[in-house]
């Protein structure tokens, strides 16, 4: 029988969650354990637009969204899809998330944004001043742009949470789109500019850079597989689907999609589902493009990376096995290609990702209800790395046992009953 592995924490999933824990963890004086299945980075965290969206404090489940789904729904290729043959296995999560679109909730769950996303802003700002992480954070500058002075006008209401809640940002007209951002469609007549709108020049390089930092400063990389966590007295026992075990003074579990079954073994059954998120990376050069552009009514955005253009978006429940349909990337970039007439289209690379989503769309972060030993640090959804170094925070401040940040009850794993 293999001796038993010991480490002090072991951080389960290597995406931008786990790896931005694991920075702060070595920060706070402890020793990290990174454990992966397959490849750093090489989920969700890399595959996202590279927005760091903080102004993005308005749930998605508001007062009145499930009056459009009917709609959203009979479209395949639109903004909202479940494949039929999910949709009854995804019926329990629509019940949660319209339970979270009243008015009570609703405001609440806005309430907890607004106070995630002050602590996001500020946490990133110490992470991209770092030597070996500022170049991969730019100021970009941020457009939402309309379809028609009717949709800018229903969308007024969020942006006056959003200046409430200190956001800057400015009305322009068509005049000062076209300076903005040459090119557009002259159908887009009204739009919102954020000025102070950040951009990551690619999210799977960040990622990669800092598991890449902390590997460097001694945490040890550890490929497996978890299948089971269990609290044996004093001690968390953490079983690989090789039949290895780990013994950790304390776990996080931050493997994204993948942390529902992990959860369950320990008593906390969550609603976490799976959001397949679709984009195409087109070649550097397929468009002159200066900042991030947020296609309001149609729920996608084109974004610039290093690497090329990225189009991608909307929202597809299907869970984490059936097959991608990639007719949605497609239904994107059409549409890009009309609102950008002259993007290149050619040379493109599909994606599908797995994002992590609870149906109030708050992430899970808090202990364990099996010990204080085990925290919890998934289902993000859309904004993983943009809430990653506020997660952190939180995480390291549980595993140290001193007070945290802001309360991190809203959060807890058990909010569903």
């Amino acid at each position: 029988m293999n001796a038993l592995e010991k480490c002090e924490v072991l951080v389960i999933g290597t995406g931008i969650i786990g790896v931005m824990t694991a920075l702060y963890l070595q920060n706070a004086g402890k020793t990290v354990t990174l454990l992966e299945r397959g490849e750093i980075a090489r989920g969700a965290s890399a595959g996202n637009a590279g927005i760091l969206a903080f102004p993005e404090i308005i749930p998605i489940p508001a007062p009145g969204v499930m009056k459009k789904a009917p709609r959203w729904l009979i479209d395949p290729l639109g903004p909202l899809s479940v494949p039929p043959a999910y949709a009854l296995k995804i019926a329990p999560w629509l019940w949660q998330f319209w339970k979270a679109s009243s008015p009570r909730r609703f405001q609440h769950g806005l309430n907890v944004q607004i106070a995630m996303m002050r602590l996001a802003a500020s946490e990133m700002q110490t992470v991209a001043v770092m030597p070996e992480l500022a170049h991969h954070i730019s100021n970009t500058g941020t457009l939402d742009l309309y379809d028609t002075r009717a949709s800018f006008d229903a969308a007024r209401r969020d942006w006056d949470e959003k200046e409430r809640a200190g956001v800057t940002f400015s009305r322009v007209g068509r005049a000062e789109i076209e300076q903005l951002q040459p090119g557009l469609a002259p159908r887009f007549q009204h739009a919102m500019f954020t000025p102070g709108g950040l951009q990551v020049a690619d999210p799977y390089e960040f990622t990669r850079a800092i598991a890449d930092l902390v590997i460097a400063r001694g945490a040890t990389l550890r490929k497996g597989e978890a299948v089971r966590v269990e609290t044996v007295g004093e001690s968390t026992i953490v079983s690989l689907k090789t039949g290895e075990k780990i013994d950790a003074d304390k776990v996080v579990i931050a493997c994204g999609a993948w942390s529902k079954t992990l959860a369950a073994s320990l008593g906390n059954i969550v609603p976490l589902e799976t959001e397949r998120g679709y984009n195409t990376t087109l070649p550097a050069g397929s468009f002159d493009l200066t900042r991030q552009l947020y296609f309001n009514d149609h729920a996608f955005v084109v974004t610039p990376l290093s690497s090329g253009i990225r189009v991608g978006g909307a929202v597809e429940l299907g869970g984490l096995d059936l097959p991608p349909n990639f007719r949605r990337s497609e239904a994107l970039l059409k549409k890009a290609s009309q609102f950008l007439p002259g993007l290149k289209t050619e040379g493109g690379k599909q994606w599908m990702g797995f994002r992590p989503s609870m149906p109030d769309c708050l992430p899970v972060i808090g202990p364990s209800r099996a010990s204080n030993t085990v925290i919890y640090a998934f289902g993000h959804g859309h904004l993983g790395l943009t809430q990653s170094a506020a997660t952190g925070r939180l995480v390291t401040e549980l595993v140290s046992g001193t007070a945290t940040s802001i309360s991190v009850d809203p959060f807890r794993a058990s909010r569903f009953g």
